[in-house]
């Protein structure tokens, strides 16, 4: 397939079309790219720029498979090796297979200081990987002499546990989008008549400018020379800045927004040059010709020499860090796979950046280390690293024999094989997680079936695994890259509905957890599985270029569910019926029209007529006087319920009329645009937007007369009132009887009338008119309102809720969650460990320490944490007494109340609670047959006086001495 075909084909791309947007994806398809090196990070690299959808991908090597090659490489297999075929031809097909729409073909000629470099000048991005610097350093030379839009240069290295990226985009690269950041519509409270003139925003609504940025203004009313004007600022407080003279201009009397105006941006970057460690290591190579030996203290103390004397020639005049020199000597023969997946992700966004000149690139270095993996290592014997021939050596001289050992026999429950998981099992399998051989298991569990849309970033899938499980597709997969894996594939959901097949004897099995979801409330449920039962977690997630990992560990780190981020803003009731202001608005409202008419009503529909056995029983109960839930609006929708398509017709008009007419008129009625509030001020005026009945042309259809109704709700607190359970007036009886009486006379009550069939929301199945509905909608909507229209795009995304993807972030994520995995398997100190925030596309990676976790004082020093649990011990005739003895003789407290999940037993000043202390616990609680104990709630009550009684730790109350957990 041409690669321009995929500019048809949004439902393979539709995630990153939102992150990079239709121009870049455009500038993409015509792109080309050359990438040399089918090592671990180079394969890394060209999986991901495959995936982005790039015209035309040339992938360049000279080497042949070896065993090595399989601990690093995911597309090299064993026959691959006993063969002894070249890597590229190993590799070329299985890469192709990514996406059809992009034409890969592989070169194995020679790339040395000899070769003419002419044949590059076809290609828009160069990367080499595998490289020596020298000719790191030619081939950089030769494309900063080319013209843009080609010869942009990007140099990749991988040393065990040192990994570096290097970026050269030419003398002067113009950037479209520095950040990617959508700009906000900012409303406006006033503008001075001034030199300077000032703009103060509204006070919830920081303007979040810079001095020297752009806006550009729309509906100013007084000041109307300002709009679709753009102003430079002048930044004075977070809510003001000036904009220049605007004393010459007419008074500013209400409304108004402004618009951040993103203009290109130039970035210039110098040729290759070298920091000193890296720079000494080549030294080392040019007079060895070796890389250092693993585990040689001889070659560490060269190294070490060369890096001084290297060092004191650089304009840096820092100090050489030994400590890192050192490891970067013995594990440069290395190669760890989760190290090269992060810098690969990073790297293969920089080349998506030189393409399509879309988010800021690297100025020029970036540089990342995994020296706390290898740290607590030091004191092992160089036995330990030396290679034993198998695919193993890389990372055996990274980490040790024995610290291979441990992955290999590890645990290990993943939750999700979406994206992340995809890439989290490829890790697995490169590092040796859970193999059958030393009794690992890697279990994994995925309810959904594989869309189209997932091929583009979850790479173990192909265009005929549509259809398919994620998780039993994915252990396939994975067990290809790495035979002695064992993959234990489920297709449930985990929630406490599943907690029978993942309960804690379940989570006692499993050495670690790992969560590749996309929703929170899934990551709450299983951090708290993972926290009482003791158990690390390795939590991450992505939304477009960013991306996030949080490590949590028992008894050092705080748990998932220890910080809750703010709840989304809701859109007020008001604001969506009646006063939208931005195009977000209109959408929202749209989505909420469809789920009212095409779920939320005949749902209702149906379970009424499932309720009430027949019309005519119905009728007679009515008659009577009886009031029955529902009633009306069920029988408005049997007896509105067209039966031919003029019918469909007529209702449409009617309720274009009520929509998008008479709702206009119905508000300018209640709020003339003079209208002003108590304080003088127009009602009319920023956020709020006047609306205007839209025209429509004659339809043939009979339109009752406009009459005026009851004022409209503006409290923003107000929710939207449920009008099935609100109560019918006396007009709405009479109306619903008189209705259900014609429906009967006519027989237009039939079996089949009194089902309806509700829709469930597809965004992305375009036959069905679900989008073409909602963005209809809005759109009539935003015109009425005046606000600018959104395209299907992105009404789409915002309809849908859909977080924007890349597989460069996430295969970035999930190579810095896999090297925590690996600090946790070998119970590393606290210090050790890093969270990480990224956002690839400014770029930036931060990394930090976990939250230690907090601990509570009981007394006389003893304290407790969320990862504390007490036992204690019960019989069939244990009563509540005998459980709070047991309680204060064993922990020293004295307890005031006991709690079960939301069912208070004890609490003292609660009527009757005292007699429940001389009932059972089984009694009390009445576990089901299957239950051997329960965790309960003890709260006691603080050393000092006047406080409130504090909660304790869990107790986990065994109802029999057999029912200690294994």
């Amino acid at each position: 397939m041409a690669a321009d075909s995929m500019e048809i084909d949004d439902s393979l791309y539709s995630r990153q079309r939102y992150v990079l947007g239709d121009s870049a994806m455009h500038q993409m398809a015509q792109s080309s790219v050359f990438l040399s090196g089918m090592g671990g990070l180079g394969i890394e690299i060209a999986k991901n720029i495959v995936l982005a959808g790039v015209k035309a991908v040339t992938l360049h090597d000279t080497k042949q498979c070896e065993t090595w090659d399989l601990g690093s490489n995911f597309f090299i297999r064993d026959e691959d090796v006993l063969s002894q075929k070249r890597r590229v031809e190993a590799v070329c097909p299985r890469v192709a297979e990514l996406n059809p729409y992009v034409h890969v073909d592989m070169s194995s000629s020679a790339l040395d200081d000899n070769t003419d470099l002419g044949f590059l000048r076809k290609y828009q991005c160069v990367i080499l990987t595998e490289a020596r610097l020298s000719l790191q350093k030619r081939v950089n030379e030769f494309c900063h002499s080319q013209q843009p839009p080609s010869g942009y240069f990007i140099g990749c290295d991988a040393y065990g546990i040192c990994v570096r990226v290097f970026c050269d985009f030419g003398e002067e690269f113009e950037v479209s989008d520095p950040t990617g950041e959508e700009p906000k519509e900012i409303f406006i409270q006033t503008i001075s008549q001034d030199n300077p003139g000032v703009v103060t925003c509204m006070d919830n609504q920081p303007h979040g400018l810079q001095t020297g940025q752009s806006v550009v203004f729309r509906e100013v009313n007084g000041m109307s020379e300002l709009n679709r004007t753009s102003r430079q600022v002048s930044v004075l407080s977070p809510h003001s800045f000036a904009i220049g003279d605007t004393s010459g201009l007419q008074p500013y009397e209400h409304g108004g927004f402004f618009v951040l105006v993103k203009t290109p941006k130039t970035y210039r970057f110098a040729p290759l040059q070298i920091h000193a460690a890296m720079l000494a290591l080549d030294t080392f190579q040019e007079q060895h010709s070796r890389i250092p030996n693993v585990g040689c203290l001889q070659d560490a103390e060269v190294l070490l020499k060369l890096t001084q004397e290297v060092n004191a020639t650089l304009r840096n005049k820092a100090s050489v860090n030994t400590e890192l020199v050192r490891c970067l000597s013995r594990t440069a023969r290395g190669f760890l796979p989760p190290l090269a997946a992060a810098v690969g992700g990073l790297a293969s966004q920089e080349v998506l950046k030189a393409i399509t000149g879309k988010f800021a690139p690297l100025q020029q270095w970036f540089y990342l280390d995994a020296t706390e993996v290898v740290r607590p290592l030091q004191s092992l014997s160089a036995e330990e690293f030396s290679p034993r021939g198998d695919r193993y050596d890389g990372l055996r001289a990274c980490i040790g024999e024995s610290m291979c050992l441990e992955l290999q026999k590890l645990r290990v429950f993943m939750v999700g094989c979406g994206a992340i998981g995809c890439e989290m099992l490829k890790n697995f399998a490169l590092l040796g997680v859970g193999l059958t051989k030393s009794s690992g298991e890697v279990c994994i569990t995925d309810p959904d079936l594989i869309e189209k849309s997932n091929l583009n970033r979850q790479f173990l899938f192909r265009p005929h695994h549509i259809q398919k499980p994620k998780s039993t597709t994915a252990a396939e997969a994975t067990c290809d890259i790495n035979p002695d894996l064992q993959v234990d594939a489920h297709l449930n959901k985990v929630c406490p509905a599943t907690e029978n097949i993942y309960s804690d004897t379940f989570y006692s099995r499993m050495n670690i957890v790992v969560t590749a979801l996309d929703n929170v409330e899934a990551r709450r449920y299983v951090d708290s599985r993972c926290l009482s039962n003791q158990r690390p977690l390795l939590d991450s997630g992505t939304m477009g270029t960013k991306g996030h990992t949080e490590i949590i560990v028992p008894n050092l780190t705080e748990s998932y569910n220890s910080h809750r981020d703010p709840p989304e803003e809701e859109i007020p009731f008001c604001t969506l019926k009646s006063f939208p202001s931005v195009i977000e608005h209109t959408i929202q409202w749209a989505r909420d029209k469809f789920e009212n008419a095409f779920v939320h009503k005949p749902s209702i529909y149906n379970s009424f007529w499932q309720t009430h056995p027949s019309a005519e029983v119905v009728l007679q109960r009515m008659q009577t006087g009886e009031s029955l839930e529902g009633s009306f609006q069920v029988i408005k929708l049997l007896s509105r319920r067209p039966s031919q398509w003029e019918q469909c017709i007529t209702v449409a008009r009617l309720k274009f009329e009520k929509y998008f007419k008479r709702k206009a008129l119905q508000l300018l009625h209640s709020f003339p645009l003079d209208t002003r509030l108590k304080d003088g001020s127009l009602f009319w005026q920023s956020p709020k937007r006047p609306p205007l009945a839209n025209p429509l042309f004659p339809s043939g259809v009979r339109i009752p007369e406009y009459r005026p109704s009851q004022k409209v709700k503006t409290d923003e607190t107000a929710k939207k009132p449920d009008q099935a359970k609100m109560p019918l007036s006396s007009e709405e009886e009479r109306e619903a009887i008189m209705q259900l009486e014609q429906a009967i006379a006519t027989d237009n009550v039939t079996a089949e009338r009194l089902r309806m069939s509700p829709l469930q929301f597809e965004k992305d199945d375009d036959s069905n008119g679900h989008m073409d509905f909602v963005a209809s909608a809005s759109a009539l909507r935003a015109r009425m309102y005046s606000i600018e229209p959104a395209d299907r795009l992105k009404t789409k995304r915002i309809a849908g809720k859909i977080i924007p993807a890349i597989a460069t972030a996430t295969a970035a994520v999930a190579g810095l969650v896999a090297l925590e995995l690996i600090k946790v398997v070998g119970g590393y100190e606290f210090e050790s460990f890093k969270n990480c925030f990224f956002n690839l596309a400014i770029p930036v990676m931060v990394l930090t320490e976990p939250a230690p976790v907090k601990r509570a004082l009981i007394r006389d020093n003893i304290y407790f944490s969320i990862w504390d649990c007490w036992t204690i011990f019960g019989h069939e005739d244990f009563t509540l007494s005998d459980f709070m003895n047991a309680v204060r003789e064993k922990y020293g407290i004295e307890p005031t109340m006991v709690v079960h999940g939301v069912k208070m037993l004890y609490v003292p000043v609660m009527p009757g609670h005292s007699k429940r202390l001389k009932l059972t616990m089984q009694k009390l609680i009445r576990p089901s047959v299957d239950r051997r104990y329960v965790d309960l709630t003890v709260s006691f009550a603080p050393e000092t006086d006047g406080d409130d009684d504090l909660p304790g730790p869990p107790v986990r109350y065994h109802f029999s001495r057999d029912g200690e957990t294994p």
